[in-house]
């Protein structure tokens, strides 16, 4: 299949450095790759979008050089293939609803292992649903990380994959827009690599295609935390773009002209040299 990356950001802020370095990251390896690059708007959480966060997303990337291949895919259109996964799911008899309160689970060690709820059910109030994990070691080669070995039943535990409030889990909604949309390679940050391993097995339940993946390094802020968490996470600045894209371009350990005067002749320089080894290897580093 033909290389197709994405860039799937959640809309709860503008666009900040962070991002930026996961947009650019997924955007020169599938030019690199001659492929397709599109963007994913992940937008099922409504408790925790920010009104206006997704325009301006869709708004500062063609700022900052990045054009995808097609109209972004708004996961909050996408409820029914989710629930035809979800049936699929449960019809196998994969999933099972789950009433265990916080307390229940903090008895457990915080995970649930149990293959079934250890709670009684309560009729008065909605479940969560939960993957069935049995013992079973999920392996793969990161592209950049390097191989990696996960005991899922004990690493992830039973996972949700419909929340209680009937809101369809990440997880669920990120293997099923992949598979929709073509995806061949996932190109994202460190903070996704734990996810990686639950979003593989629930490829083998649902009978999807596994991508590759690339886990490219967290920015954090000087205290060591993830910009996105950070106080000091100030969104990038769409109508002067070029100090934040020299910024992540070197963040990735990516030459910089310095001759470059407008976004898309910095990328094209960028892309000329380009090489996906050259990315840091490690999982974090500082943005500043």
């Amino acid at each position: 299949m033909r290389y197709c990356g994405r860039f799937a950001p959640s809309p709860t802020g503008r666009l900040h450095f962070g991002s930026l370095v996961a947009a650019l990251g997924s955007w020169l390896c599938a030019r690199h790759a001659g492929g397709r690059w599109l963007v994913r708007i992940e937008d099922i959480d409504p408790p925790r979008e920010v009104p206006g966060a997704a325009r301006a997303i869709l708004e500062a990337l063609p700022a900052f050089g990045l054009h995808p291949d097609a109209p972004p895919l708004f996961q909050s259109g996408r409820q029914a293939a989710y629930a035809s996964a979800f049936e699929q799911l449960r019809a196998r008899d994969l999933v099972f609803p789950c009433w265990c309160s916080r307390a229940d689970l903090a008895a457990a060690g915080g995970m649930h292992r149990d293959g079934r709820c250890v709670a009684p059910p309560a009729p008065s109030r909605a479940p969560a649903w939960r993957v069935r994990v049995p013992a079973v070691t999920i392996a793969f080669v990161d592209g950049l990380q390097g191989p990696q070995d996960c005991e899922l039943r004990e690493t992830a535990g039973d996972f949700v994959v419909r929340r209680v409030e009937g809101y369809y889990a990440y997880q669920l909604a990120c293997v099923v827009d992949d598979a929709f949309q073509g995806i061949t390679e996932v190109v994202r940050g460190c903070d996704l690599l734990d996810s990686t391993p639950r979003q593989i097995w629930l490829q083998r339940c649902l009978g999807l295609p596994t991508p590759r993946y690339l886990h490219l390094p967290l920015a954090l802020d000087a205290q060591g935390r993830k910009l996105s968490k950070s106080a000091h996470a100030v969104p990038v600045d769409p109508a002067d773009p070029m100090p934040a894209l020299r910024r992540a371009l070197a963040f990735l350990g990516q030459r910089v002209d310095a001759r470059a005067a407008t976004p898309a002749a910095l990328l094209q320089a960028a892309l000329e040299r380009f090489d996906p080894a050259s990315f840091p290897h490690c999982k974090a580093q500082s943005a500043a």
